[in-house]
């Protein structure tokens, strides 16, 4: 089995920036994409960014220029920079990563962290 654990969320004012980190653990073989999902209360997920095992990364208009991802093949680890952080910002981050784990691709989720942006 998989587990994808996210870490990094807190209170921040607006402007300000935070660091999440996921670490993916368990039988893995090998990980395709990674990304990062957020949900507001009373919305719907939606795609933040994400990155292939390439480094071919996608980032959603509304943090293009403000969100860095990244990831370490070695660690099986990912990271989100996020600065200049609004208020309509805060949701719950989650880390979904394409994982194979027996010869087959699988798709997990983290448990998510939560991000407010609030002064």
């Amino acid at each position: 089995q998989v587990q994808l654990v996210e870490s990094g969320g807190g209170l921040v004012q607006p402007g300000g920036s935070l660091r999440l980190s996921c670490a993916a653990s368990g039988n893995i073989v090998s990980i395709g994409t990674m990304g990062w999902y957020r949900q507001a209360p009373g919305s719907q997920l939606e795609l933040v960014t994400r990155i292939t095992s390439s480094g071919n990364i996608y980032y959603a208009d509304f943090v293009k220029g403000r969100f860095t991802i990244s990831r370490d093949n070695a660690e099986n680890t990912m990271a989100l920079q996020m600065n200049s952080l609004k208020p309509e910002d805060t949701a719950v981050y989650l880390c979904n990563a394409d994982v194979n784990d027996s010869g087959l691709y699988r798709n997990y989720w983290g448990q998510g962290t939560q991000v407010t942006v609030s002064s």
